[in-house]
């Protein structure tokens, strides 16, 4: 693979650090030379994080030039939109977790809450596939992370990364109760 460039965007306290730390991990795993790098901002407070991870023999640095992602994974509907406007190339893929948390804007009325169907016309108008995940049996809403991994792991988004790569990684990362936990959310989404 020459390259694959992955943009993970969300708001703090979803765990988009974790997920990028899987994916990262897993192409390393699989062999991949990768590199990548988070912004994490005002995350500590609700803020926009996110992390660029780029895999294969032509990535040489971890910076995604604008609209050059081959794949966008947000853990937001408002994240998803501004994710795949300013990093997803035409003809990319999109999956992102399907809840909304408010942007200040929204919540006073300034801007409107961002809607699936707002996502799709955008999706469509560019070519690129969408691929909305929402899971509401997950025992802690913080597993939504874990829940949109295992979409990416099933439909084999990331060349090259095998299912073994992921959950390997999952094992490098975490310990005890929270990896046995979040192996659980991975298997029955795997299975579903």
């Amino acid at each position: 693979m020459d390259a694959f460039n992955i943009y993970l965007a969300g708001v703090g306290g979803q765990g988009i650090g974790l997920l990028s730390e899987i994916i990262l991990r897993a192409g390393d795993h699989a062999g991949l030379p990768v590199k990548g790098v988070d912004t994490h901002g005002l995350a500590q407070r609700g803020g926009i994080v996110k992390s660029q991870i780029r895999m294969g023999r032509d990535a040489h640095a971890p910076l995604i030039a604008e609209r050059r992602a081959d794949l966008v994974v947000a853990l937001e509907r408002h994240e998803a939109l501004r994710a795949m406007n300013i990093a997803l190339k035409d003809r990319g893929t999109l999956i992102y977790y399907n809840a909304v948390w408010q942007p200040l804007d929204v919540r006073l009325g300034r801007d409107p809450e961002v809607s699936v169907e707002m996502l799709q016309a955008t999706a469509q108008a560019r070519d690129i596939k969408a691929i909305p995940v929402y899971d509401p049996e997950l025992p802690d809403a913080r597993m939504q992370n874990i829940a949109l991994l295992a979409v990416i792991a099933k439909s084999e988004l990331v060349p090259g990364v095998r299912l073994a790569d992921y959950t390997r990684a999952m094992d490098d990362l975490m310990a005890g109760r929270m990896l046995a936990t979040n192996r659980a959310v991975f298997e029955s989404r795997l299975a579903g």
